[in-house]
């Protein structure tokens, strides 16, 4: 049973966002192209375990937590009535090895040892689990989704789980185990309470309104669209083909602006020029009155949420 389900961060979005429409400079760019790997090495985890796991289980994604000012996450989190399972998921690619217990990309380049990622987690989610009196026993795991990772000289007797690995583990998670109490259900309800739904971000480029290209980006390769024509029911992207209703990429723009821009107003003038491709204004008031609340009257109308 899915407690918690997986979603994009606020950061991801907002980077990907950028990313269309500006310029990102390298630190950042790497940072936007790590957490993307990362969120779909997460959703592939959750797609193996949607298909293979039946076990009696609870299951929390993708949880943030707070810890004496300390932030860190837990990937996933299969707790059952005997244990918990902390499973820390990394998408990496292609040939890494470790020397002297620091771990390298194949060109040599360091990288963080995610070992000490998976050991840490552990530790401070423990004292969670102490404050509110949960003592289920924690394990730990630090599985690589991607198939095509291969580490050299790693060590024996350590809690990774390999992609040629993911089905011997899959039969373990598998096993039998004792029914969950009612007690279980709220200590899961509890650790989703405690958890940060609106993080502080780590970085983020300086960005102005001026300065990021206006147009509706297409849903799937985020290009731009370019022939949007209102009186069809649906566009197509030109790059991808990826199709998609007029009025759901309206209303996609408009969610994209709010996240870039969430102090500034809904109103149809800046949605117009936000979303440049779109001749009729009226268009764009339509769809505004017909999913938003209407505040204000004339030049002062904006729109929130119903």
């Amino acid at each position: 049973m899915i407690v918690k389900f997986r979603s994009e961060s606020k950061e991801l979005k907002l980077l990907r966002s950028l990313d269309s429409r500006m310029k990102l400079s390298v630190k950042d760019k790497n940072h936007f192209e790590n957490l993307e790997k990362g969120f779909k090495g997460e959703k592939k985890f959750d797609d193996w375990i949607e298909e293979f796991f039946h076990n009696d289980c609870l299951i929390l994604n993708d949880l943030l937590f707070d810890m004496n000012n300390t932030i860190f996450q837990v990937d996933s989190l299969l707790m059952s009535s005997d244990k918990a399972l902390l499973i820390e998921v990394k998408n990496f690619e292609g040939d890494h090895y470790i020397e002297a217990e620091r771990w390298y990309m194949s060109n040599g380049i360091e990288i963080q040892n995610p070992l000490h990622q998976v050991k840490r987690a552990e530790t401070n989610l423990r004292r969670i689990f102490q404050a509110i009196g949960c003592n289920v026993p924690i394990e730990s795991y630090l599985l690589f989704i991607n198939p095509n990772f291969h580490l050299y000289q790693a060590p024996r007797n350590t809690p990774i789980i390999f992609p040629t690995q993911l089905n011997r583990f899959m039969k373990k998670l598998n096993k039998p185990s004792p029914p969950l109490k009612e007690i279980h259900h709220k200590f899961a309800e509890r650790l989703v309470s405690l958890h940060l739904n609106d993080p502080p971000y780590k970085r983020l480029p300086i960005y102005s309104y001026d300065q990021l290209e206006k147009g509706i980006v297409c849903g799937s390769c985020f290009s731009f669209f370019e022939d949007f024509q209102t009186n069809r029911k649906d566009v197509i992207c030109k790059e991808c083909g990826y199709k998609e209703n007029v009025k759901s990429a309206i209303l996609r723009s408009v969610d994209e602006f709010r996240l870039l821009f969430p102090k500034e107003n809904i109103t149809t003038h800046a949605i117009h020029d936000w979303c440049k491709v779109i001749k009729a204004k009226k268009v764009i008031w339509r769809i505004l009155t017909n999913n938003f609340k209407v505040i204000g009257q004339s030049r002062s109308t904006y729109f929130v949420d119903l």
